[in-house]
């Protein structure tokens, strides 16, 4: 888990830089548009090929070695943009169906999934914190006095090199054989289309249609807060957006007491409204770079996190039944991670470019009236959800949390 997420956090959070100093910052938006991308097409490789036909533990690493050979060769394509996002949208498409899999091993191999797999999950969440802190300290003693290693091929070499260590020690994992080995699937099962059926009532359609229109004003601050933190003169910008993961892995911690006197809805309704409260921040703060106010956004990310995403999935999770479970959250990351997130991506970018139009660079101004917008997108939901979500099991989520 802990090399899983280094992957993830070494180029996600630094591959705007990079792109704006290699002449591509019309084009930053792509990288978290072909992210989706992959986690849409996820879980159709899970489905019909991983899932039926090899051990996990051979494709995990299969999957790893060839991601980290296609990141190696990724920088080499920055004098042709379109080739350098194909690179990375196929870097994606080997990486993505590797989440669900870390957690089907998990899964698989140990006894007691509430009390065992949040303390293996947590090692995620330090492995990003560990990356943003090699990207910036480590890396640095490999660059040029004064240039940052955000701006230069580093962080995705790192990405490539963790790939394929990670890929090799996969082959050490318990042996995991195919879960659906012999059985019959279908794309209404990856879809979770039986699942929705199952499930659609008025408080999950609202809760659907809430999650997924949400993560479009999300995508902007995964695309752009990296961009906004360098523009702001904040050193050592990936270390500092590590401080959102630190306060994720508090907030885990302490959801399930959060739980217990808020119930699902409120714990949506607050991690919406952190949402709008971190754009809000950047945008008073964008003028004249104020310190407390950026680093309060990212710091929030904890509640905008977990309140948001665990959230949703132990709500999906306790309105399902075991048969359809996997099913349930398959559409829910479908719902959220990839149509919600590319269409923000694309949204975000082309409002970027709107600003942006013939300079290198947004001016503070600029900067300021492009973060009220998600600001703005977010509340409205946020209050859409407010006045239209009713559940009467809505306290269960507490109790199943707490248990």
């Amino acid at each position: 888990m802990f090399l899983q997420f280094f992957i993830w956090g070494a180029w996600y959070v630094t591959i705007g830089n990079y792109m704006t100093a290699e002449g591509m910052a019309d084009l930053t938006h792509w990288p978290y548009t072909v992210n989706p991308i992959a986690a849409i097409i996820a879980p159709f490789f899970l489905g019909l090929v991983a899932d039926r036909f090899f051990a996990t533990e051979k494709v995990l690493g299969v999957l790893h070695i060839l991601g980290g050979a296609i990141m190696f060769l990724t920088p080499s394509m920055t004098g042709n943009p379109t080739l350098f996002i194909l690179m990375l949208l196929l870097y994606n498409l080997c990486y993505m169906p590797t989440l669900g899999l870390a957690n089907a091993l998990a899964f698989a191999n140990i006894e007691d999934q509430e009390k065992q797999f949040p303390r293996i999950r947590v090692f995620g969440t330090l492995g990003w914190i560990a990356a943003g802190l090699f990207v910036s300290f480590a890396l640095a003693g490999f660059t040029p006095e004064g240039t940052l290693p955000d701006v230069t091929p580093l962080p995705l070499y790192t990405t490539a090199t963790a790939s394929v260590l990670l890929g090799v020690y996969s082959f050490s994992l318990p042996h995991t054989p195919p879960p659906a080995a012999g059985k019959v699937l279908s794309a209404r099962d990856i879809l979770g289309v039986d699942a929705f059926k199952r499930l659609q009532s008025r408080p999950f359609i609202v809760f659907l249609s809430s999650s997924f229109l949400i993560c479009i004003p999300l995508a902007a601050y995964y695309n752009f807060a990296p961009i906004f933190v360098n523009a702001a003169d904040i050193s050592n910008p990936a270390a500092t957006l590590s401080l959102g993961q630190v306060s994720e892995a508090l907030f885990m911690l302490l959801m399930p007491l959060f739980f217990v006197r808020l119930g699902v809805k409120w714990m949506l309704v607050v991690g919406m409204g952190a949402w709008v409260l971190r754009y809000a921040f950047f945008a008073l703060a964008a003028p004249t770079g104020i310190f407390w106010m950026i680093m309060a956004g990212i710091v929030l990310h904890g509640i905008c996190y977990d309140f948001f995403f665990v959230t949703g999935q132990i709500y999906v999770d306790k309105k399902s039944s075991a048969d359809i479970r996997g099913q349930a959250q398959g559409m829910f990351v479908l719902v959220t991670y990839g149509l919600g997130m590319f269409i923000g991506a694309q949204i975000a970018g082309n409002v970027f470019n709107g600003f942006l139009g013939e300079s290198e660079a947004l001016t503070p101004d600029q900067w300021q009236s492009f973060w009220w917008l998600p600001a703005a997108f977010a509340a409205a939901i946020g209050v859409f959800f407010a006045a239209t979500f009713r559940d009467e099991d809505d306290r269960l989520g507490g109790e199943r949390v707490s248990r």
